[in-house]
């Protein structure tokens, strides 16, 4: 493993965050906080190097992991704004489900327990961003022994600013473009458009991916990243040709493949009911020598200091609460699990002790896996895939009565199939999950929530199906095919017919690869653009327009024709009903982030009180 030079403080000097959410005197007067600042840090490949790596520490606190016990993973805001999953916690009334009621641009969308997080991603973005261009500023005077490694501090910091931008226009739309240090608090900031932030973006990455090393050690940034990031970017604009150029360096460069036989050393390595799908999912195969479909992975090992305090928690938010006093009975009403102790209930152990806070839908369950039952994604035989169907009765009270040892299938059978009589709350304790993927071991005792683990940011499967896309919009659905087919073939499907290429199969596709993997809203949203953008009809019949994007959009359309939850009466158990807008096809901008800029104009996004006071954004990026 590449040594990792640790500075603690080295991009933290601009403690003001730029497009903050509040000021005071104090903080108008910004004041060191460590001796590391870009003066005597960022002098030479060593530091700003160091500084890149500090860029790769902050996409591993993004979204997938959360910061403490008692907060949720920003990532899991992407899924409650998507087609696949919604906020399953019915016992606290700030669970982001009432989005039409709750997401506005007064709220509280930054911290806090079981909060959507839209603003956190609006701050944390704009940090790295401000980190990437301090980055780009100092490498002009900065010694270097070669050019080879100017270019190669430079493309990282490009990789990590095109990063954040990507998902920033298609979290807001259009934003502030801020290309320079900025070295003092600023309030003159004036949103730009999201066309030429992409293009800005893109421009870097034409220029700087190839400076990138093609074999990386784990947790840095490969060509190939670089090159998967671009053929998004390509996309999002609409150059269809280039994103399968793109794609294509990265599919045929020779440095990645799809990884299509058994590999590594994880748990089930010599379990012959296993397979490549479980073992590409598995923690110590992630950024394995071995794994050659990896191109960005994020690192987090329990035993390295720089670990994160609480790992993944993955486990806690994915399974349903099977084990809560009650959740799940017996058809004559008997409790049918205990709770917090793995001795009278090894599921805890071998599964986890989920809450369900990403609550998956009918969709993420069942409509896309219809087109066959072979597929390894979704196999209970092998435990890729699991419900609380599965589970037996093993609450050692019941010893002696006719359900211990019993699956809870069989009581379903016994109550006729309705799930209300055996489980208390369907919402949150009724579902499946993908096991390949959760099966996170926990490093700290008696937790059951899912530890340490590395985890993907890029890997080949999702270019496939990048380059499928874009050769679906480009009309060559035989070509899209042999690439979608390849990824089906991995994962033991039935190859798709030229007649089923359509973008809803590429949307489901990425639905059952990428699960807890894409940033779900973002792609959606980037889909939706380029529906809009186009003028090409989509698979429903309709055509979209940027005139009335936030009225009328793919985003919202795909998720109302396949959604069991929003804008269907569902209701928890504290009165809250599962809500969505059209305009939720874009986050709004926090209302503090726009009243601070006292210099300067930051336009709120339509559907949102404030867009009323909108002027034309800014056209250069210059």
């Amino acid at each position: 493993m590449k040594t990792i030079y640790k500075l603690k403080s080295c991009l933290t000097f601009l403690t003001a965050v730029v497009l903050s959410t509040g000021c005071s005197d104090d903080w108008l007067e910004p004041k060191p906080l460590s001796f590391y600042t870009p003066e005597n840090a960022f002098q030479d490949y060593k530091g700003l190097k160091t500084g890149t790596d500090m860029l790769n520490r902050d996409v591993r606190y993004l979204e997938f992991y959360p910061t403490s016990l008692s907060a949720d993973p920003a990532y899991l805001t992407e899924v409650f704004f998507s087609d696949i999953g919604v906020n399953g916690r019915v016992d606290d009334a700030r669970s982001p489900q009432d989005l039409v009621r709750q997401i506005t641009p007064s709220a509280n969308l930054a911290t806090g327990t079981n909060m959507a997080r839209c603003h956190f991603f609006w701050q944390s973005l704009y940090k790295g961003i401000k980190d990437a261009n301090t980055i780009i500023s100092r490498a002009e005077s900065a010694a270097f022994d070669n050019e080879d490694q100017k270019k190669e501090v430079l493309a990282l910091a490009y990789f990590h600013r095109a990063y954040r931008y990507y998902r920033l226009v298609h979290q807001f739309g259009d934003v502030p473009f801020i290309a320079e240090e900025v070295t003092e608090p600023r309030y003159d900031f004036f949103t730009t458009k999201r066309e030429v932030i992409l293009r800005q973006i893109k421009e870097d990455l034409d220029e700087t991916a190839s400076f990138l090393p093609k074999n990386v050690y784990a947790g840095m940034v490969s060509q190939g990243a670089a090159f998967h990031l671009l053929t998004k970017i390509n996309l999002a604009l609409g150059e269809f040709e280039d994103a399968v150029n793109s794609a294509s360096a990265v599919i045929d460069g020779g440095q990645h493949a799809l990884m299509t036989s058994r590999f590594g050393t994880a748990i089930g390595f010599d379990d012959p009911t296993k397979n490549v799908v479980w073992d590409l999912h598995q923690t110590e195969n992630k950024a394995s020598a071995e794994n050659r479909e990896a191109l960005y992975v994020v690192i987090d090992r329990y035993d390295d200091e720089s670990a994160t305090p609480v790992g993944l928690e993955i486990k806690r938010q994915v399974l349903p609460w099977h084990t809560s006093s009650g959740m799940l009975r017996t058809p004559n009403g008997e409790n049918g699990f205990v709770d917090n102790n793995e001795e009278k209930n090894p599921y805890l152990s071998e599964y986890g002790r989920g809450i369900f806070t990403l609550r998956p839908t009918d969709y993420q369950q069942n409509q896309i896996w219809k087109l066959d039952n072979s597929d390894l994604r979704h196999d209970r035989e092998s435990d890729n895939w699991m419900h609380v169907e599965e589970l037996k009765y093993n609450n050692p009270g019941l010893e002696g009565t006719e359900w211990f040892g019993k699956t809870i299938k069989e009581a379903l059978a016994a109550v006729n199939g309705d799930a209300t009589v055996i489980c208390r709350d369907t919402i949150r304790g009724w579902g499946g999950w993908p096991n390949y993927k959760v099966n996170v071991p926990d490093q700290k005792a008696a937790s059951w929530r899912g530890g340490n683990a590395d985890w993907y940011i890029f890997r080949l499967g999702e270019t496939y199906l990048l380059r499928a896309e874009a050769y679906i919009w480009k009309g060559e659905t035989a070509k899209a095919m042999a690439d979608l087919n390849a990824i089906r073939e991995r994962a033991g499907a039935r190859p798709l017919m030229l007649s089923e290429v359509t973008m809803r199969q590429l949307v489901d596709e990425r639905a059952r690869e990428l699960f807890y993997e894409e940033p779900r809203k973002t792609e959606l949203t980037r889909i939706s653009y380029i529906y809009a953008q186009t003028g090409i009809p989509a698979d429903n019949g309709k055509t979209y327009s940027l005139n009335n994007f936030s009225e009328n959009n793919f985003f919202f359309d795909h998720i109302s024709s396949v959604t069991d939850f929003y804008n269907k009466g569902v209701t928890n158990q504290i009165g809250n009903e599962y809500t969505m807008g059209a305009w939720h096809v874009l986050w709004p901008i926090s209302e503090s982030a726009i009243s601070v800029n006292v210099q300067g104009h930051i336009n709120q996004n339509d559907g949102y009180t404030g867009s009323e006071s909108n002027i034309e954004p800014i056209e250069s990026a210059n």
